[in-house]
């Protein structure tokens, strides 16, 4: 490598030069506010400190460019390749080109001539070539650059922050020529072929970066890792872009093809948006990438060691154009079955797993298993999708109800992609189920079918587990119910319902009774309300007009506060409520007590337990015995 240098822009694009930028490297992405305006007002200092009588400002630094020559020139053109940088350089083209065009229709030819010789390689022999621009950008960019750069070229459909940043230095420039003031009301100095000398020479000498040639045995890629562009920080997909397309043009491989066929999604503004992740944000794209390597390498992948460990994973699987084409054919398609989750529809076994576990119950972390078992690249039959998925949300779920931690699920799930590794595709869903019943420790233990109906009516559901999570198990319990009797005939749920508590929070206002409960009553029933026996979903407006009120009329007869004078809540439940949970309680309880909950919290966990099959009770039971034995 040579010794970075200082180079203005006279020294890095005078003679015959052509700067390719990777078709596999991100678009371009720098903006008006956080990088164009920037650049303008340096640019614009500098140049009127040459007008004004304070001391003149040699040069404004612009950061740094790494490349690689990639063909000599002797007669003819030197190729360079762009390492880093590429949003600077391409940045610093198109603001040659928008001031050459200003100052050209102003008929200051010299100085439009002499940033011309910048931007274009204007020999005959490069006419009609992309040689003919002194930087070709990325893939993604190609159509807009050109015409932003000669105007003869075809237009592209819609505008792009390439046009953007044309259009925004021509503007600029112009109004800076002309003498208009700025946005303070200050006018620049000089006259208009004073500005126009002094613009062409800040653009063509004074602006400087830090040229870094990697030419010789350099290692481009760690070089690549250690820098950023100016306020657009490199994404963990942005070094695996540019580990993967070096590495395929080592083995030949038809790089611009993966561009378009593998990687430009990525580059899109749906994978790079910043999702909530815990207490932190990071891009799409960066997220699967961790949960894919997860997936794939059936071990526990940190967010700062992504791009090792798929380097570390890839690199065999790369060692020809062949093998890699493959490898990344894989990528693909679970990508596209990622960004494919927002279309699952609950109708289906895995759209009911992404919204009961992964949205409801939070367990994002459950993402490589299932991506998993639902990736085309594994090809399970139906059967077993449904099978294995139903396994795992029903782990979840009645652990959830049990109230039991969900800390080990990270391991949990790593555990169960090493067994899978081994396993046949048309039996992976059962033997899934098979594992989880053979689990013992405390923190993995899958609750039985007795275990669960003995005990979850007896706990405190609402304020222990988030009232999203009861909502969505409680739905579940209603659609089961109503697919269970066709009396009640096929309906869709509202889809913001709330836990109403039958027996209100605020009993004492209302539901006391003759003679008052004991301390010990008092306190039991504190606790009976907040059980599963007395939970109930309704709509909002529905809860605010049940409030604290009694269960009868008879008990409302005075009552005017909340609407429906006169009414207690039992009646109003009957008259506006179509939910089968409701409908069950109107129907059979004349009174609404502690037994009354009791008994109901019995009768919804049989229900949680038939509609979330628990464990295989021989093999659980056989597994409990061995780990007893010894």
């Amino acid at each position: 490598m040579q010794q970075p240098s200082k180079a203005t822009a006279t020294e890095l694009f005078e003679g015959r030069k052509h700067y390719a930028v990777p078709a596999y490297q991100r678009p371009y992405v720098w903006n008006e506010e956080d990088q164009w305006a920037p650049l303008w007002e340096d640019i614009v200092r500098v140049s009127e400190s040459h007008l004004g009588k304070e001391k003149p400002l040699p040069s404004h630094f612009l950061g740094a460019v790494v490349f690689e020559i990639i063909q000599a020139s002797s007669a003819g053109i030197t190729g360079l390749e762009v390492i880093d940088g590429q949003q600077r350089l391409t940045t610093l083209q198109l603001l040659l080109s928008a001031t050459h065009r200003v100052l050209d229709a102003q008929g200051y030819s010299e100085h439009s001539e002499r940033l011309e010789e910048l931007i274009l390689n204007k020999q005959s022999s490069y006419k009609g070539t992309q040689q003919r621009f002194k930087l070709w950008p990325s893939q993604a960019n190609r159509v807009e650059f050109a015409h932003a750069m000669d105007t003869s070229e075809p237009k592209p459909q819609e505008s792009s922050q390439i046009q953007g940043a044309y259009d925004f230095f021509r503007c600029e420039a112009i109004r800076w020529l002309a003498g208009e003031p700025d946005a303070d009301g200050k006018k620049p100095p000089g006259d208009e072929a004073g500005r126009a000398r002094e613009l062409t020479e800040t653009l063509a000498g004074r602006l400087v970066v830090v040229a870094i040639d990697l030419t010789g045995d350099d290692d481009a890629q760690l070089i690549f890792e250690t820098l950023n562009d100016r306020g657009t920080p490199l994404l963990k997909a942005d070094l695996i872009k540019n580990w993967v397309f070096r590495r395929g043009q080592k083995i030949s491989a038809d790089v611009d093809k993966w561009s378009r066929t593998i990687w430009e999604d990525f580059d899109t503004d749906w994978w790079r948006e910043e999702i909530a992740q815990g207490r932190v944000t990071r891009s799409r794209v960066d997220i699967f990438l961790q949960y894919w390597l997860t997936m794939r390498l059936s071990d526990e992948v940190k967010q700062e060691n992504v791009f090792r460990k798929f380097t570390e994973y890839a690199k065999p699987l790369m060692h020809d154009a062949g093998s890699a084409e493959s490898f990344l054919a894989e990528l693909r398609k679970d990508a596209n079955t990622y960004r494919g989750f927002d279309s699952l529809t609950v109708d289906t076994p895995a759209g009911r797993f992404r919204k009961r576990v992964i949205e409801a119950m939070e367990l994002a972390g459950t993402t490589p298993v299932f991506l998993w078992v639902i990736s085309q690249n594994h090809h399970l039959p139906a059967s077993q999708i449904e099978a294995g998925l139903a396994a795992i949300e029903s782990w979840v779920i009645r652990r959830a109800l049990m109230r039991e931690t969900s800390k080990d699920m990270n391991k949990l799930v790593v555990a169960i992609l090493k067994f899978l590794a081994g396993v046949p595709s048309d039996k992976a869903g059962v033997l899934i189920r098979e594992f989880l019943s053979q689990q013992t420790a405390d923190t993995r233990i899958w609750p039985s079918d007795a275990h669960l109906v003995s005990e979850v009516s007896k706990l405190k559901m609402y304020g222990s587990i988030k009232q999203g999570r009861l909502v969505e198990i409680l739905r579940a319990v209603e659609e089961y119910k109503r697919a269970k009797d066709p009396k009640y005939g096929s309906v869709t749920l509202p889809p913001q319902l709330t836990i109403e508590h039958v027996m209100p929070q605020g009993w004492r206002e209302h539901w006391n009774s003759v003679p008052s409960l004991s301390q010990d009553q008092q306190a039991e029933r504190d606790k009976a309300v907040h059980r599963l026996g007395n939970l109930t979903l309704v709509t909002q407006s529905l809860n605010s007009s049940l409030s604290n009120r009694p269960w009868t009329d008879a008990e409302s007869a005075d009552l005017e506060d909340g609407g429906h004078p006169g009414c207690g809540k039992r009646s109003i439940l009957d008259r506006f409520n179509l939910l089968v949970l409701n409908k069950e309680v109107v129907a059979q309880q004349k009174t609404w007590s502690e037994q009354n909950i009791a008994d109901r919290g019995i009768e919804l966990a049989k229900a949680i337990a038939s509609i979330w099959q628990g464990p295989d009770a021989s093999v659980q039971a056989a597994a409990q015995m061995k780990r007893a034995a010894g």
